[in-house]
């Protein structure tokens, strides 16, 4: 068995949870003098996720985070470079701009397809075959498990959604990846936080989501875009949610809610 990357933590519990973290790193890898500037290329992490999160460690949960900054590889696009929002603004598995349209690296300085699938080798696989190993690791022990896959995003990007996202946003690729009832429980637990909350609104779920989620095999996976804050809110949409209208006629809350 190969050695596990630095960059690359998994803590393995024995409760049917798997928490997966890929967007929470700044790490650059030596890399940095190609970047326009290194806070630019930091800026769109999901910022204070292990913290808010750190909850699910005395549930049992297990927990596959990367340190590397999704400005050198997103592990939750597509690996082929197809968009996961046709027609939408978006970034790319190996992204050439921020949220905000703005140039990350230096001119010349952007990877080519050579570079982008030695990228996908060093980090993208690992971390696909460490949530791999740890969903067959858990499905030997329990007859279904729940993939919850955590984010954070700032609340305003007006290239991205108009207007304020609400505090929380639910993703699961409109109920292909997570077994009815688990979205149903999850959302009727959101009617009742006293938060704006959207389901399956602008983002509906990443590569992660779309890729182990599976309702046919009774899977209760699910991903949850995590919330808001005054810097580092939350995801999705400008659609009607499921649940009460307060969560698109009121203004979202300036504070995380678990």
């Amino acid at each position: 068995m190969s050695a596990t990357p630095d960059w690359l933590s998994i803590e393995r519990g024995e409760a049917p949870l798997i928490v997966s973290i890929p967007h929470a790193g700044t790490g650059l890898d030596g890399h940095e003098a190609r970047f326009v500037g290194a806070w630019l290329a930091r800026r769109d992490a999901d910022w204070h996720i292990p913290q808010l999160y750190d909850f699910v460690r005395p549930l049992g949960a297990t927990i596959v985070r990367t340190d590397v900054s999704r400005s050198l590889i997103d592990v939750n696009r597509d690996p082929s470079g197809a968009s996961l929002y046709p027609g939408q603004a978006t970034t790319e598995l190996c992204p050439t701009t921020t949220f905000d349209g703005d140039p990350l690296y230096r001119e010349g300085e952007a990877p080519d397809s050579q570079e982008i699938a030695e990228r996908r080798r060093l980090y993208f696989e690992p971390y696909h075959a460490a949530l791999a190993a740890e969903i067959a690791r858990l499905s030997a022990a329990h007859p279904r498990i729940a993939l919850y896959d955590a984010h954070a995003i700032r609340s305003r990007i007006p290239r991205l959604f108009d207007g304020e996202l609400p505090v929380f946003n639910l993703g699961t690729n409109s109920g292909a990846s997570c077994d009815p009832a688990l979205r149903e429980r999850v959302v009727s637990l959101l009617e009742v936080s006293d938060a704006p909350f959207v389901a399956d609104g602008r983002f509906k779920g990443g590569w992660i989501t779309r890729r182990y989620g599976d309702r046919r095999t009774a899977s209760t996976r699910c991903r949850w875009s995590s919330p808001a804050a005054p810097t580092w809110p939350s995801r999705s949409a400008s659609t009607r949610p499921i649940g009460r209208p307060r969560s698109t006629n009121s203004a979202p809350r300036r504070r995380a809610r678990r």
